[in-house]
């Protein structure tokens, strides 16, 4: 009988999903700490779409399916903060009961940093099309979520994002300059 996925593919699956449920169990250890009613709502929904997720993985797995991965739906037209206003100092806290949303903003955010980097490393593993455009878009989703989280801290100060001086900028953008791509071309025809 011949083996319907690769050992990679089984490996990723596997740390992908793992990762996946300690995400879940971390978010509902995180709710009773919220205090601000925008981030609960970011939490909430976040948790509901990692469950629904989590589910329509282990359903294309287990059944080999062709379960379709559904896109997270973000915020729109965010502007983004620039600058450093004032920054508080920051120190680990002494207890969980000292946990604030700042706390619970900053560990969603690296959790979907963190899984949206290993599942884009479990698609470039897929050998299945399908399990791999899942893995791709399953990526994205936790990229558009950890946006989402970071705008909410940008927005409250939470996360805030240094800047250099105009000419610094300036002159690291210039420093680059477009190729005529159609030269390289014409040159890899010559050989």
């Amino acid at each position: 009988m011949a083996a319907s996925l690769g050992a990679h593919e089984v490996m990723e699956l596997h740390e992908i999903l793992t990762k996946t449920i300690d995400g879940i169990n971390h978010f509902q250890l995180y709710r009773p700490h919220v205090k601000d009613q925008q981030l609960g709502t970011i939490l909430d929904n976040q948790l509901r779409f990692m469950i629904q997720e989590y589910n329509n993985m282990v359903q294309a797995v287990s059944q080999q399916g062709r379960s379709e991965s559904i896109p997270y739906r973000t915020i729109k037209n965010v502007s983004p903060t620039y600058g450093l206003k004032s920054p508080l100092p920051q120190a680990p806290n002494t207890s969980a009961n000292e946990l604030d949303d700042r706390d619970v903003a900053s560990g969603m955010l690296g959790f979907h940093k963190a899984s949206a980097t290993l599942k884009m490393i479990g698609a470039l593993e897929m050998a299945d099309p399908s399990l791999r455009r899942m893995m791709q878009q399953s990526a994205i989703n936790c990229s558009e979520q950890a946006y989402e989280t970071w705008s909410y801290m940008n927005q409250k100060g939470y996360y805030q994002v240094p800047t250099m001086k105009d000419m610094t900028t300036q002159t690291m953008i210039n420093g680059f300059t477009a190729t005529n791509m159609g030269q390289m071309g014409q040159m890899g025809q010559m050989s």
